[in-house]
């Protein structure tokens, strides 16, 4: 994919309230319009890259973007989890990412069982990767500095 790194940034909104409670796997949730103006060669599947919310630290991250087949959803959607534990939700606050690698395409599971099995292992994969020298860099990217509430994809 010729876009990555992709930098996107955006509002939480309330996902559909599965991360936490079904996969215990929190995720924060873009508005349809920062998924609807995704590069068109950005295409569904699992990502890997870094997080912040608001101006606060930046994080290891995971992203699925797409339909959940497990779920079977009919909106596109772009869930990032971000590695690191909050003490509270920041529904509202703004999200900003960059995403650096992909993992793999989305997939259906034929258990609830084997998607959370999928995610962790997600999970571990982006963290050994963003702990390359080419990936780890992007941690400070000047992207992460921009004053709060200015909201933008691309970069």
């Amino acid at each position: 994919m010729r876009s990555l790194p992709f930098f996107c940034r955006g509002q939480v909104v309330r996902g559909f309230g599965r991360g936490s409670k079904q996969l215990g796997i929190p995720t924060a949730n873009f508005p349809e319009q920062v998924v609807d103006n995704l590069p068109a060669d950005v295409s569904t599947g699992i990502y890997y890259g870094w997080a912040s919310v608001g101006s606060g630290d930046v994080h290891k991250m995971v992203v699925s973007i797409g339909w959940n087949p497990y779920y079977k959803n009919v909106k596109k959607s772009m869930e990032t989890h971000i590695i690191h534990t909050f003490k509270e939700d920041f529904y509202g606050e703004i999200l900003n990412v960059a995403i650096v690698g992909y993992l793999r395409p989305e997939k259906n599971f034929d258990s609830l069982e084997s998607l959370i099995s999928a995610i962790q292992g997600d999970i571990e994969e982006a963290k050994k990767q963003l702990d390359l020298p080419e990936h780890l860099k992007l941690k400070d990217d000047n992207f992460f500095q921009v004053s709060k509430g200015k909201i933008m994809n691309g970069h």
